[in-house]
């Protein structure tokens, strides 16, 4: 399933865009360019690619997933909605620069989405008894 910008914004808050754009361990564990690395870095130091990063900050209005009361205090990252691939960078698809493949997020953000749950979506975790004792007998 692709997923895209213009349906993302649709949904109203923050947690639901958040839970939108998690890859849910479809990619944990994969390699994003391994030995390639060097095509993704010098795809991020090209005039076009700096052009649209600053497009979408723009259009994000500096927001994180464009959420007006999530303001990016600190660096803002570029976050391809549906991954590239190395194929996709060396044949420079229209996906790779797609602004409705691209949004603006915070680090922590970006790390949510390919990692886990958010705290700032206030899920509750369950406590249990002893749960703070680092060790039992």
């Amino acid at each position: 399933m692709r997923k895209s910008y213009s349906e993302m914004i649709a949904l109203p808050t923050f947690k639901e865009r958040l839970e939108y754009l998690k890859i849910n361990d479809q990619y944990v564990g994969n390699t994003t360019f391994g030995g390639h690395r060097t095509l993704n870095q010098a795809l991020y130091k090209s005039p076009i690619w700096k052009s649209i990063r600053n497009a979408v900050i723009i259009r994000d209005k500096g927001c994180d997933l464009a959420d007006p009361d999530h303001p990016i205090n600190g660096s803002v990252y570029i976050h391809h909605i549906n991954p590239i691939t190395v194929e996709e960078l060396e044949n420079r698809s229209p996906s790779v620069f797609d602004i409705d493949n691209l949004v603006a997020v915070s680090f922590e953000t970006h790390n949510q989405i390919h990692y886990g749950t958010d705290a700032r979506t206030n899920e509750l975790i369950e406590r249990s008894p002893n749960d703070t004792i680092p060790w039992r007998n």
